[in-house]
C-alpha cells in the first residue's frame, strides 16, 4: 500500500532563535528584459525587498550572494560549460552581475561570490553562519529550482533549518517553481509565506 504523502512527509522543523537572511543571486541578469536569464517577473524581488527591510529592522544578520567567474569561466568547471548564459558573468559579469538596487547590500552585510548553485559550495557561508551562531536560514532569491533548492538542501545538511519565503523566490517557469517548493517542504526544510516570516521577525530592535 502506498502511504499518503502527508503521512510520510508531514513533519515540520521549528523556526529557531537565531535566524539569518540570505538573498540569493538577486542580480540584474534575472530582471533585465532581454537578458538570457530574464525571468519575466519581478514579484519575488519586491517580496525579497520587504523581507530584507524587516530583517534589518529586527537586527537579523543579512547575507547576499552573487555569481561571478574568472577569465574563461575556469572556476565554474562543468557547470559553466553546461549553462550557457553563465558566460555573461565572467570577470564580474558587468552590469548583469550587479545586485538589484532594491536589495543592495547595506553596511556590514556580507556578500558571498559563488560559482555554483549552492551558496554553501566552495564558499565561507557555513563558517560565517556558525560564527554568528545561526540556527535558521531564511532564504529568498532565484531561482527556486536551482540555487534556492541547492542552498536549502545544503543548509539542512550543514545543520541549519532552511525556511524558504514562498513569495520571495522565483523561477522562469511556474512548474519547476511549484514542484521544488513542494519538495523543499516535504524533505529539506520549510516553506513559509512572506507574512509569516515578517511576523516571526517581530518588531524592530531599538
Amino acid at each position: 500500500m502506498i502511504r499518503d504523502h502527508d503521512e510520510v512527509y508531514g513533519r515540520s522543523l521549528p523556526f529557531g532563535e537565531r535566524p539569518a537572511l540570505i538573498l540569493i543571486d538577486l542580480m540584474r541578469a534575472y530582471f533585465e528584459p532581454g537578458a538570457e536569464l530574464y525571468m519575466g517577473s519581478r514579484d519575488c524581488l519586491d517580496s525579497a525587498a520587504r523581507v530584507l527591510a524587516a530583517a534589518r529592522s529586527a537586527g537579523v544578520p543579512v547575507i547576499h550572494t552573487r555569481v561571478a567567474f574568472g577569465p574563461g569561466g575556469v572556476d565554474g568547471g562543468l557547470f559553466f560549460r553546461k549553462v550557457a548564459p553563465l558566460r555573461h558573468l565572467v570577470d564580474g559579469g558587468g552590469p548583469l552581475g550587479e545586485l538589484m538596487p532594491e536589495v543592495a547590500p547595506g553596511p556590514g552585510e556580507t556578500v558571498i561570490v559563488k560559482q555554483y548553485a549552492s551558496a554553501f559550495f566552495g564558499t565561507v557561508l557555513a563558517s560565517t553562519l556558525n560564527a554568528l551562531r545561526v540556527d535558521t536560514l531564511v532564504i529568498a532569491g532565484v531561482s527556486t529550482s536551482g540555487c534556492v533548492r541547492a542552498t536549502a538542501v545544503d543548509g539542512i545538511q550543514h545543520g541549519f533549518v532552511p525556511v524558504v519565503v514562498r513569495q520571495a523566490v522565483g523561477d522562469r517557469d511556474p512548474r519547476p517553481h511549484e514542484a521544488n517548493l513542494f519538495d523543499i517542504q516535504a524533505k529539506y526544510g520549510e516553506v513559509w509565506d512572506e507574512a509569516a516570516v515578517l511576523e516571526r521577525f517581530g518588531p524592530p530592535t531599538v
